[in-house]
């Protein structure tokens, strides 16, 4: 079983960083995240990949009031996705037809699911941006639709000041990415104890947002 999970975990976050790149490469919008890191390496002297690892390790900081514990997938996020999207970055070409800019967008928000599924189902800790959200949702009681909701509006608008690429990719990984992972999901739920974890420690997802005298 360990060996399965160590397997999962490290193809799984291959597999994230990869798609990254490829979405970058396709040039028709990032994911919130994403947007945020390209905009701050537009400012630094880091490439994309470092500035992806340097701000798991900054949001890894919040995780201390929020009492949330690492574990290894937690670590091994911050360092596989930085190096697999700067080695993406480097073999992957910069498209020119819109069809093939559009195929590699579609085919980076699939790939990035299935990096997703398996790195979650691994059940080896959190990522640092994942860790956030569970550990703001446990504190605060808000639903997972709320606060993930908040997170990814303020990275999105911080990373577009900062000149990240805002397009249809960015929507299509929006609306895209959660029906595709709920689709994945049983592919690897009977195999990878992840998935049992989270379903006996979240909150119900499909539950309404609090009203104020609820919070």
């Amino acid at each position: 079983m360990l060996l399965r999970q160590l397997v999962a975990l490290y193809s799984g976050l291959w597999l994230c960083g990869f798609s990254m790149a490829a979405l970058v490469r396709a040039g028709l919008g990032l994911d919130p995240w994403d947007v945020f890191h390209q905009g701050v390496a537009d400012h630094v002297p880091l490439s994309f990949g470092a500035v992806t690892a340097v701000t798991g390790a900054v949001v890894l900081l919040t995780w201390i009031p929020l009492r949330q514990r690492p574990g290894l997938g937690t670590v091994s996020n911050i360092v596989v996705i930085g190096l697999s999207v700067d080695a993406g970055l480097w073999l992957l070409p910069t498209w020119e037809s819109l069809p093939a800019r559009v195929a590699a967008m579609l085919a980076a928000v699939v790939l990035n699911a299935a990096g997703t599924v398996l790195y979650i189902g691994a059940g080896m800790g959190p990522g640092p941006r994942d860790g956030l959200m569970t550990g703001l949702v446990r504190r605060t009681g808000w639903s997972f639709r709320l606060i993930r909701t908040a997170i990814e509006v303020t990275v999105l608008v911080t990373g577009w000041l900062l000149g990240g690429s805002v397009g249809i990719g960015t929507l299509v990984y929006a609306f895209g990415i959660g029906p595709l992972i709920q689709l994945m999901i049983p592919a690897v739920d009977r195999h990878l104890p992840g998935f049992h974890a989270v379903a006996r420690r979240a909150p119900d997802l499909a539950a309404p947002d609090p009203t104020p005298a609820d919070r």
